[in-house]
């Protein structure tokens, strides 16, 4: 007993997150296919003591399959899914293809899981620095309503793919080694830099701020039910492989001191607190790398304004950022 799941993208960095995910929850798994590109035929992978073949994805990829994970890029996801959907499949799609479409749910399950409930064949995974966002946003909204917040990103490179990831580690050691270093995924050199910056092409819209700045913008408001929420943000690409790191100051409705911040925080779904600054203890990416939970620290009142607070919140962007998250709403359906 269990279900036939297609994973699309299943050799990219997120696909491959989500295939051990499966494997690591004991996800009930009755056939796995793993589906790519036509250049990634030949390659392998394990599942569950198996090595599992990847195959061409195809419009007919989809027959038998009850669930599908996609994660290959907002154009296939567009050209494909419909196809899934037509023979019966839930697709779980981790690109922006369908997010903003008002038919389509766009779910954290620690946010908003009865959003499952109206899916019509396909349910949005939203964009990484945005799920880390609003698991910790929205215990903080139901105690005292989000008024306003100003976010501040600190994202790793994975989050723009494998080939983001071995540039980072190519430019590091070009630079360690006295030589120049060749930029191919991003506009700069992110080795030993910082690219105000996110995606690394066609970033930036008519009033200045990136598409990935807007999605974070639309998609909070989107997933915590709440259009009055005023959000701005800054989206930044800094040289860590894995783990988001974001700076958030929030305005709220009704007055919450850091204590109580903490102690809503600590008992929040997906949620960890790490806060004592007085031994250093903080969130920090190279501890989040591998972790399920959302890491919360740094909390602490604003003294710029009465309702005001500021956190730091870090999460790794490939598990509950992306993989995880996806996995989590199958499990729920």
């Amino acid at each position: 007993m269990g279900y036939n799941v297609a994973i699309v993208g299943a050799t990219g960095a997120v696909g491959q997150v989500m295939r051990q995910i499966l494997e690591e929850r004991d996800f009930p798994v009755a056939r796995l296919r793993l589906l790519a590109s036509a250049r990634s035929l030949g390659k392998r992978f394990p599942f569950e003591g198996e090595e599992i073949p990847v195959e061409e994805l195809k419009e007919s990829s989809f027959q038998g399959i009850d669930i599908v994970l996609s994660s290959a890029g907002s154009a296939v996801s567009r050209w494909f899914v419909p196809y899934a959907v037509k023979v019966g499949a839930v697709v779980i799609d981790n690109t922006s293809a369908f997010r903003m479409d008002p038919e389509t749910p766009l779910v954290v399950p620690e946010v908003n899981p009865e959003e499952i409930k109206r899916h019509k064949g396909i349910i949005a995974n939203p964009n990484c620095s945005t799920i880390q966002l609003v698991v910790v946003l929205k215990p903080l909204h139901d105690a005292a309503g989000v008024k306003r917040a100003v976010i501040s990103t600190y994202q790793a490179v994975s989050g723009a793919g494998l080939k983001a990831s071995f540039e980072l580690k190519r430019q590091s050691q070009a630079v360690l080694n006295g030589k120049k270093a060749e930029n191919e995924v991003f506009p700069h050199q992110i080795a030993f830099n910082v690219l105000p910056q996110i995606p690394q092409k066609n970033a930036f819209g008519p009033n200045g701020y990136t598409e990935e700045e807007t999605k974070m913008i639309n998609e909070t408001k989107k997933i915590m039910g709440d259009q009055s929420i005023e959000l701005t943000a800054t989206c930044v690409r800094v040289p860590v492989f894995v783990a988001h790191s974001e700076a958030v100051n929030i305005e709220t409705h009704r007055k919450l001191t850091a204590q109580q911040a903490r102690e809503i925080l600590a008992a929040a779904p997906g949620v960890t607190v790490l806060d004592n600054p007085g031994r250093q203890l903080y969130p920090l990416a190279v501890e989040a790398e591998g972790k399920d939970d959302t890491f919360v620290g740094r909390i602490r009142e604003d003294l710029s304004t009465e309702n005001g607070l500021a956190l730091w919140i870090v999460s790794d962007n490939l598990r509950k950022g992306a993989a995880l998250n996806a996995v989590q709403i199958a499990e729920l359906i």
